[in-house]
């Protein structure tokens, strides 16, 4: 199941066949097929071709260097990142690596680490088998981590959004750029809560309240971008 908040599904085809999937890395191709046959409906989970193209696009305009990324499952977005930096970032110390990668789940990323090996981009990065919440507490009592990374993704458990942002926020330069996935919850942010099992609805109800919070945090630009199932971009400014 792809994820996405358009309700046509021929448009949705067109744009995949017309302009992602001819596009997609072959790693991230093969990613994708392994994580939809390893996980099935589950696979979902994983960041969609067309939002991948988005982010690879955003980190070459932006020429970002180092990225963290919090939320990992089987690695798409991960592998979109490191093929999407550039090799020549060796001046970059965070244990030599240019991404810090957070996720409790180690299994799942293990599953694309086969693929990420097999782009040669693995020496990019650099995974924390962890909670998100103890890792960022840890660089932010790091004065050398504060105000350093380039770029950051986050698409982890929703309920823990507004805290992963205050945390992010400082980790993040001065116009850096922060990524919230979901944040359109497929429609869902519009949706009767009736029409949703109960672990959906908190989903909801925290997107909801995490969607009024960056609208009115005066430290951020934002833009929500229809993709997938929502992307905010929030680039820091204060």
């Amino acid at each position: 199941m792809m994820k996405t908040i358009l309700k046509s599904e021929a448009l949705q085809k067109y744009i995949l066949n017309t302009s992602t999937y001819p596009r997609e890395h072959e790693q991230l191709k093969e990613l994708r097929e392994e994580t939809s046959r390893k996980y099935g409906a589950r696979a979902f989970m994983g960041v969609p071709p067309d939002e991948g193209l988005f982010l690879s696009m955003l980190l070459k305009i932006m020429n970002a260097k180092k990225t963290l990324e919090i939320g990992v499952f089987t690695g798409y977005s991960l592998l979109t990142t490191a093929l999407a930096l550039p090799d020549d970032a060796s001046n970059i110390v965070v244990d030599m690596k240019q991404i810090v990668a957070i996720d409790p789940d180690q299994g799942a990323f293990e599953v694309g680490l086969e693929f990420i090996k097999k782009a040669g981009v693995e020496n990019k990065i650099n995974f924390i088998k962890s909670d998100a919440v103890s890792v960022l507490n840890e660089m932010l009592n790091n004065e050398g981590s504060e105000a350093t990374f380039d770029f950051a993704f986050v698409d982890a458990d929703k309920p823990s959004y507004i805290g992963y942002h205050e945390q992010v926020i400082k980790l993040v330069k001065i116009g850096g750029v922060i990524a919230y996935d979901n944040t359109l919850y497929g429609g869902y942010v519009v949706s009767e809560e009736t029409e949703m099992h109960e672990r959906s609805v908190v989903n909801r109800k925290a997107i909801i309240q995490f969607n009024n919070h960056i609208a009115s945090d005066s430290r951020v630009e934002i833009s929500q971008i229809p993709i997938g199932d929502g992307v905010t971009l929030c680039r820091r400014i204060a």
